[in-house]
């Protein structure tokens, strides 16, 4: 298993494993309409490409045996509504793994990593968006200190999903 910052030759690999991640947990959620209009803005090779080229955002990956098997983008400043006293808080946007490699320690590889970037950022505050109904996201931030702080909504297309913004100390 090997952590390295993303690049551009692994966009295809990116838009591919958001996708299958995204659809494996949450497609059963919406419609065919709603769905591939979040996948084309949110997951699309342009997307990526773009994400790539922003400085205010770092992308991670991990490898094993020689595929792309998780990844996690964090932004230098959250774009989460302002419902903590943090100054300087940075957000955990992405942390997907390959649904067949989920349980294999890359979820807390990732976090690490997150963490210690935040840190050198001297972000005073990790943030992220959670949807309401995963217990088992919840419960993984949870570990790292995250708590709930805050209902949110997240739009996919035109359909509104509950959502959770936790947030904790880096």
């Amino acid at each position: 298993m090997t952590l390295r910052p993303a690049n551009a030759a692994d966009v295809s690999a990116l838009s591919d494993l958001g996708r299958r991640a995204f659809i494996a947990k949450f497609g059963h959620l919406y419609s065919a309409e709603n769905l591939a209009q979040f996948l084309d803005d949110s997951h699309s090779p342009a997307t990526i490409t773009a994400q790539l080229t922003n400085p205010e955002m770092q992308i991670a990956v991990i490898e094993e045996d020689g595929k792309l098997a998780s990844f996690c983008k964090i932004v230098r400043t959250s774009t989460l509504p302002a419902h903590t006293v943090a100054k300087s808080p940075m957000e955990l946007k992405q942390l997907y793994t390959d649904p067949d490699l989920i349980g294999r320690g890359h979820g807390a590889r990732l976090m690490d990593w997150a963490l210690a970037e935040a840190r050198g950022w001297r972000a005073d505050e990790m943030q992220l968006s959670v949807y309401a109904h995963n217990p088992e996201a919840q419960r993984f931030y949870q570990r790292y200190g995250l708590a709930k702080v805050a209902d949110i909504t997240f739009a996919v297309g035109d359909h509104i999903d509950p959502e959770f913004m936790f947030a904790g100390p880096v």
